[in-house]
């Protein structure tokens, strides 16, 4: 009997039709399409693999069939057929039964293609930079303090009909790949950083639109990257894993069922590039009198320039696939403003500030140079704030337009100083015709090609530009790695990952980024089970900003986020003993259960911005120490470890004896300082004893008050004082906060002109990063709380939400979004009058929804124009303090609350 489920969305390992999949046994997931049905649930499935796609078609799946399997399951279920072939390509279709058991049609069919899964089929050797090249380029007076990038190429000949072509390719640091002379892909900044010594990872790119009957040839630049940070101009730090390698292997399968493999190794030749300077912290230079024309075509004619490549070691680190996004020009902006600084120079607003580059059109004489000078601020003459010693330049070829874009780095910025030019727009005020003309100047924003996830908008117009500002800091520090600025340090600061964690997920589907961030923490703890407050670990800092269980805790916290909101479980599996053992390095810290190390609640509110100065640091390490074994219980439950479940409940017990023997006070029952932090973290994660939880919470609520509903918590606890108000039902307390205006706020950034989050409160006038995340926890807020969308990630609840809003005054209307993996959550709520609210919501196909629904005191409740105790497909549960909560499945409803 045909039903109403339509399946949608097909993915393996995350992905739509991924061209390289590592794993064995590769996992699928599907979710489904719109339903006017209400209550709609698989009950089962059933999945299908074949070799082809005429196989599959037919009915014939000649690799794997699962038969009925009876399960509501639409995640991660894993492939249990015989042992797939590297670099085959596969295709698959599903089908579900609901719970009448109604058989929907199959999905339409998608595919999955094997990476190598082995070091036995990479053919390809590694070449790179040698002491010689280098030599050779300092006779041509090409090597020095501006050490020149390299180009390798070489030639191949394409016979027949090609059916598919892939590139297997590790570039390090950075890599750029040509085909007859267009770049392979829109990727930029590939491949994606980690520690070189441990993990080195390998792109896979679709190489069949670029080829050609005949003559052919593939070049490669390289770029320094992390792998080889050179300094020279602005750097955090200098160090190198070595200088610039590759491997490279393109496999041309042709119609007939031949495959052709072009290798890296002995007989490519290698050149020297006009990137004759490229930093990932302190810019690029590009000269393009170096420029040798058509160097990657196969008709190109080699001089004396062009030497043999040479074969090098590989890295230390293991050969692996980049199982994420990649990095592209996600977002371009053109000038709102161009002007003259007094300096003579000229000023570019791009009216955001966000992390990439600038993209420009030119036309001058032969070796004139311009020179780009990035800031996030403009000094107050009107010249661009250049805090960091970072610039871009360009020399040009002198033939006619041209047009050039870094390719191996970036920045932060907003404004742009530009010496040597001459704005076209300002051309007759400027009366300068020796000078090159800028034609155009475009900014082109940086980052992995991840999907949204969520939407949010509210009445409160100020609110909704916190929510923009706090984005635009979140995508402008999210590459391969979640960065904390993308101009000073560009280092994955890892307390980020978890106390962003949420906000991020709400926004933006994240579960490859978030394994690559979770890869990286394991490749960076040592093995006493330190993980570093970094990862990947580039350089090694000292005591605190080494070691601080708030930031390394983030292997455990963030790992077990990203279980609940993916429902991936192999992540548990993967990381179980390192999570574990990042507990017992704490176990080992601790005196008597007390955690007293790191640095605590950074950047709290306090005239030294930095080390806490509010919070004793043992009260947030200590707490961090208690809730990692507490997640720790529930995953050693998960995975079936009995004996480790009943240990880590026990040490969880014991440490919130002692967090409550040292820090609550018997008589003011204030915990420590009585700070907002060390009240709001106890009452968040559940470490207060039973019946003070109110008490703790109104003294939390008093100091809100007396501070004007000013807070005073930084980037640990700000987010735990969010979650302890909403626990406690005070939203007005966390509205009061969002909507002052005055310093500490979000609000004073907003007036006083940020477009992205500054790294601290008055960031905009104080003059520091004015890109960082780490204090965008009111992102989490908008959407669990006053949307009252709620993922629940303390306790795995699988194909159900909570859909819970929270009426604030002042708000007259919420709109918001979250797309799962079934399909898309909806919530809309508006007050028509103060004593008539309607709350709208869509819960997609095989997911239920528990539902609070406010009364205002004597009131009516209707669903759909019915009395809710009569709506159909409703379940009643209770009353639940000052709600009325029901549960529903999938579909849509709509509830009015009307007084009487």
């Amino acid at each position: 009997m045909e039903q109403s489920l339509r399946i949608a969305k097909l993915q393996v390992e995350y992905m739509e039709n991924p061209i390289a999949v590592d794993k064995e046994r590769p996992r699928f997931s599907w979710g489904f399409a719109p339903a006017k049905e209400r209550g709609l649930s698989q009950s089962a499935y059933q999945i299908v693999v074949a070799s082809a796609e005429e196989k599959l078609a037919d009915g014939a799946a000649d690799v794997w069939d699962s038969g009925k399997v009876r399960s509501n399951r639409n995640r991660n279920v894993a492939y249990e057929g015989p042992a797939l072939q590297s670099a085959k390509r596969y295709y698959w279709k599903v089908k579900v039964w609901d719970a009448a058991g109604s058989v929907s049609p199959y999905s339409e069919a998608g595919t999955w293609d094997m990476a190598l899964l082995g070091p036995e089929d990479w053919q390809a050797r590694w070449i790179g930079v040698t002491a010689s090249d280098k030599e050779a380029w300092a006779e041509e007076g090409a090597f020095g303090p501006k050490d020149p990038l390299p180009l390798f190429r070489t030639t191949f000949r394409v016979g027949k009909e090609v059916s598919r072509a892939k590139a297997y390719i590790c570039g390090l640091g950075h890599y750029e790949m040509r085909l007859n002379g267009e770049k392979v892909g829109d990727q930029v900044l590939d491949t994606g950083w980690t520690d070189y010594n441990r993990t080195c990872l390998y792109t896979v790119l679709d190489a069949a639109p670029y080829l050609q009957t005949g003559d052919n040839a593939v070049g490669i630049l390289l770029g320094n990257g992390f792998y080889n940070v050179t300094g020279g101009r602005y750097a955090k730090y200098k160090g190198s894993y070595g200088d610039p390698k590759l491997i490279m292997q393109l496999e041309v399968e042709y119609a007939d069922g031949e495959v052709q493999r072009i290798v890296s190794g002995e007989g490519w030749t290698i050149g020297r590039s006009p990137i004759t300077f490229s930093c990932i912290y302190g810019g690029e230079d590009y000269n393009a009198l170096l420029e040798q024309a058509g160097w990657d075509r196969a008709e190109f004619a080699e001089d004396g320039r062009w030497r043999k490549a040479s074969v090098v070691p590989a890295p230390r680190g293991k050969l692996a696939l980049q199982n994420l996004r990649p990095n592209k020009v996600t977002h371009r902006f053109a000038p709102v403003k161009v002007s003259e600084s007094p300096q003579g120079a000229y000023v570019y607003d791009l009216g955001q500030n966000f992390s990439g580059w600038v993209r420009i059109a030119v036309k001058g004489a032969p070796g004139s140079t311009i020179t780009l000078k990035p800031g996030e601020l403009l000094q107050p003459q009107g010249d661009v704030n250049q805090a960091w010693n970072v610039s871009f330049s360009y020399t040009l070829s002198g033939e006619g337009e041209e047009i050039w874009a870094p390719r191996f780095t970036y920045t932060g910025f907003r404004y742009l100083s530009v010496e040597g030019a001459v704005p076209v727009e300002l051309i007759p005020e400027a009366g300068n015709d020796e000078l090159p003309v800028m034609l155009r100047l475009e900014g082109q924003m940086i980052g992995p090609d991840v999907a949204t996830a969520g939407s949010f908008s509210c009445s409160n117009t100020m609110w909704n530009k916190i929510h923009e500002m706090i984005n635009w800091a979140i995508l402008s520090n999210m590459k391969s790695v979640l960065t904390d600025c993308p101009h000073r340090e560009k280092l994955g600061w890892l307390e980020e990952t978890h106390l962003m964690g949420p906000s991020i997920m709400y926004n933006y589907y994240v579960p490859e980024l978030y394994r690559k961030i979770i890869d990286d923490m394991r490749d960076a703890q040592l093995d006493n089970g330190l993980v570093p407050d970094i990862a990947p670990e580039y350089t090694v800092f000292d005591h605190d900003f080494r070691d601080s269980p708030e930031w390394g805790s983030a292997y455990i916290i963030a790992t077990w986020y990203a279980y609940n909101w993916y429902q991936d479980r192999e992540l548990l599996e993967q990381h179980y003993e390192g999570m574990k053992n990042y507990v017992g390095y704490l176990s080992g810290k601790a005196d008597r259960h007390i955690v007293s190390h790191g640095l605590g609640d950074w950047c709290d509110v306090g005239p030294n911005p930095g080390y806490p100065q509010n919070t004793p640091i043992p009260v947030t390490a200590t707490a961090m120490y208690y809730y990692v074994a507490d997640i720790m219980k529930k995953v050693s439950d998960i995975v079936g470890r009995e004996e480790d479940s009943r240990y880590f409940a026990d040490l969880a017990e014991r440490i919130k004896d002692a967090y409550n023997a040292n820090f609550l006070d018997g008589e003011t029952l204030q915990y420590a300082s009585g700070s907002q932090t060390s009240n709001a973290m106890p009452l968040a994660l559940g470490m207060v004893p039973e019946g003070l939880e109110d008490t703790i919470a109104r003294n939390l609520l008093d100091d809100i008050r007396k501070r004007g509903n000013s807070l005073s918590g930084g980037d640990v606890g700000f987010r735990y004082l969010l979650m302890a108000l909403t626990k406690f039902d005070q939203p007005e307390a966390v509205a009061d906060m969002l909507l002052k205006t005055d310093n500490p706020s979000y609000g004073y950034q907003v007036a006083h002109g940020a477009t992205t989050l500054t790294e601290l409160w008055d960031g905009p006038t104080f003059g520091l990063s004015q890109n960082h995340f780490m204090l965008g926890h009111a992102e989490e807020w908008f959407y669990a709380a006053l949307a009252g969308i709620q993922i629940d990630y303390e306790s795995p609840r699988f194909n159900e939400v909570r859909i819970q809003p929270h009426l604030v005054g002042g708000v007259e209307w919420v709109s918001a979004h979250h797309d799962l993996c079934e399909g898309r959550v909806e919530v809309q709520w508006r007050l028509k009058r103060p004593d008539h609210w309607k709350l709208d919501v869509a819960i997609p196909v095989n997911t239920t929804a528990i539902v609070h629904i406010p009364k205002f005191g004597e009131c009516s409740i209707l669903e759909s124009g019915n009395p809710l105790h009569s709506a159909k497909d409703i379940e009643w549960l209770g009353e639940r303090g000052a709600s009325r909560v029901v549960k529903v499945g999938s579909g849509t409803y709509s509830f009015e609350v009307i007084g009487e």
